[in-house]
């Protein structure tokens, strides 16, 4: 650890700062953005949303509590990078197993800290998301290869490989509910065991017959990594799956993914929502709550056709949309995570409504 590396961005600014986690034989290429959570580096690091990014933490202090293994959302890390102001080698908490450095390493993730991650988060606001190089020889960076740099392949790099099914204990009467892996975060399927239902985790390119073969009660569609226009084939299952009208709940690219499906469109932000620390308000209620988020796009308010749905919830910072309620289907959407503890348990609630929804179309 502490090896001089450098970060490059493709505008020409460059972040001087030391290397933690794995070695930087190779210089690494991604997608640099930023979170703002406060806590939460490991649900962040092994979050597969993150999927080709370089991520950059703006609290200063990450590390402090170590590496706690049931607390990660998958068994992977997916970020190119990691990027942080301090990093802490000397972590104290009763449940830690290690430092995030030897974790960094064991997984071959290279991090960087000792940068001013302020300066590098306020050039990202101004200028938007922007690709980054992070090497140890900054002369020898190719700005062909940094600046054509594009995500590719996200889900179906991220998704499991094979349908598999954890929850044979549950009764027979328990809801059977298909939840499609775009990259899943481990907590949703918690959500789902801890209300009592049959899980079956499927693959994001799971035909639309073999789905049915496993007689849904409610379809989750999950979150995941990269442009969500990327994904014909699970968008064209999802067209499928509304005709079925069985009960359906999309979180994040899961969202997106359903409002492509009916035919309404998304566009990339200038620096995407990635935090625990998001005001967003219920439209019917006018209720307002903090929501966890990670994703870089957004379905546009103006291509939501009336007669087929209608926005849920939006941003209350910005007005973009966070969720959407389907009218000609028995469906709903929320772009942000309600698995994750941000309120602690603002938008959990949204996994009671669709459980009931689920069990109502059972009756």
């Amino acid at each position: 650890m502490s090896n001089t590396a450098y970060l490059v961005l493709e505008n020409g600014k460059m972040f001087r700062g030391k290397s933690f986690g794995a070695s930087l034989d190779n210089p690494v290429v991604g997608e640099v953005v930023f979170a703002t959570g406060m806590t939460g580096y490991l649900e962040t690091i092994t979050d597969k949303s993150y999927f080709g990014q370089i991520v950059v933490q703006t609290f200063p202090l990450i590390g402090n509590y170590g590496v706690i293994e049931s607390d990660l959302e998958s068994d992977t890390i997916t970020p190119k990078a990691y990027i942080v102001r301090s990093v802490c080698a000397n972590p104290s908490n009763f449940r830690s197993q290690g430092t995030l450095d030897a974790f960094l390493k064991s997984r071959g993730v290279a991090g960087l800290f000792d940068i001013d991650t302020r300066s590098l988060t306020k050039t990202i606001r101004e200028s938007g998301v922007m690709n980054g190089f992070i090497t140890a020889k900054p002369d020898d960076v190719d700005f062909a290869v940094l600046k054509n740099y594009k995500i590719k392949d996200a889900v179906k790099t991220t998704t499991c490989r094979e349908i598999f099914h954890e929850t044979t204990t549950m009764s027979p009467s328990a809801p059977r509910i298909v939840l499609m892996d775009y990259g899943t975060k481990s907590n949703i399927y918690r959500e789902l065991v801890a209300r009592k239902c049959d899980v079956f985790i499927c693959p994001a390119d799971t035909p639309f017959e073999q789905i049915m073969s496993l007689s849904p009660n409610g379809i989750m569609l999950s979150n995941g990594p990269g442009d969500p226009e990327d994904n014909p084939t699970e968008i064209a299952t999802i067209k499928k799956l509304f005709e079925a009208k069985i009960p359906m709940f999309g979180i994040c690219l899961g969202h997106q993914l359903m409002a492509l499906a009916a035919g309404f469109k998304t566009e990339k932000m200038k620096y995407g929502h990635r935090g625990a620390n998001q005001s967003v308000k219920n439209l019917k209620t006018g209720q307002v709550f903090i929501t966890s988020q990670n994703h870089g796009y957004a379905v546009v308010n103006d291509s939501i056709n009336k007669r087929i749905g209608s926005p849920l919830f939006i941003n209350v910072n910005d007005g973009t949309n966070e969720g959407i309620e389907y009218k000609l289907f028995p469906a709903f959407s929320s772009q942000f995570h309600p698995e994750a503890a941000a309120g602690p348990r603002d938008a959990a609630f949204l996994f009671d409504i669709f459980i009931e929804g689920v069990a109502a179309s059972c009756r």
